[in-house]
């Protein structure tokens, strides 16, 4: 059954359009969402999981996404995010862990200790107990995998998870989504550097408005997809169209 189904789905901005009439079906595997600054992108992400309103409609594993939530996960932009909250790097983890128990109270030992392997799979177990406030750019990102492998989604969707990091964050974010995919995880990501897509992603949707192309990488990645989704000249990361 296809992770997600997206039907005639459309935003607008007042009268403006951010998306219009897009159909998708998500694979399985690991699959970039691709455009320029302002096609949608990260919007898509947000209306698929309710977060902005929309038209048309998304579809979970079949279902719907209150029927679903537990089995999906969402990593949003980092600047999206307060990192002044007083929490722990653990604490952000192990809210991933709460539906499993009682909103109340303190966190069953179980369950906090899911969170700290989560942490350790990300390599963070060492700054548990930072405060998110005072971690660097990178492991701030790397939390919040951390908290989408604590949930144990079977689909994650992820808006930019490899923007601003150093070369070795990068490496370790990459590294734990292809083990999730060898795992039988789905991952839709929005990324933005086109030379790296097709040594990561196995699948691509290219959008810009609306959908332009979707396939495997080798299928619609290609010179003139990107000249379509970017039109003519460069695109937005410099690469040659």
């Amino acid at each position: 059954m296809t992770p997600l189904s997206i039907r005639h789905l459309s935003v607008f901005y007042g009268e403006r359009p951010a998306l219009e009439d897009v159909s998708w079906e998500v694979p399985a595997g690991l699959t970039a969402i691709i455009g320029p600054n302002g096609a949608g992108k990260s919007t898509l992400l947000k209306a698929a999981l309710g977060l902005i309103g929309h038209q048309g409609e998304a579809r979970f594993f079949g279902t719907t996404l209150d029927a679903a939530r537990a089995r999906v996960g969402y990593l949003p932009q980092r600047a999206s995010v307060d990192w002044d909250f007083p929490a722990s790097a653990l604490d952000v983890v192990s809210m991933a862990r709460t539906p499993r128990t009682r909103w109340w109270g303190r966190l069953p030992r179980r369950e906090r200790d899911a969170a700290r392997a989560a942490l350790a799979e990300v390599g963070l177990d060492a700054l548990a107990d930072r405060p998110i406030g005072q971690l660097s750019g990178g492991q701030q990102q790397r939390v919040f995998l951390a908290r989408c492998l604590a949930q144990e989604a079977d689909l994650l969707l992820m808006d930019e998870p490899l923007a601003a990091v150093d070369a070795a964050t990068e490496r370790e974010i990459i590294r734990v989504l292809q083990k999730l995919v060898q795992a039988g995880k789905s991952i839709v990501a929005v990324h933005h550097d086109l030379a790296s897509v097709p040594h990561i992603f196995q699948h691509a949707l290219m959008l810009n408005g609306r959908v332009i192309a979707a396939g495997t990488v080798a299928e619609v990645f290609t010179p003139a997809m990107i000249v379509d989704t970017y039109g003519p000249g460069l695109s937005d990361d410099g690469l040659a169209a």
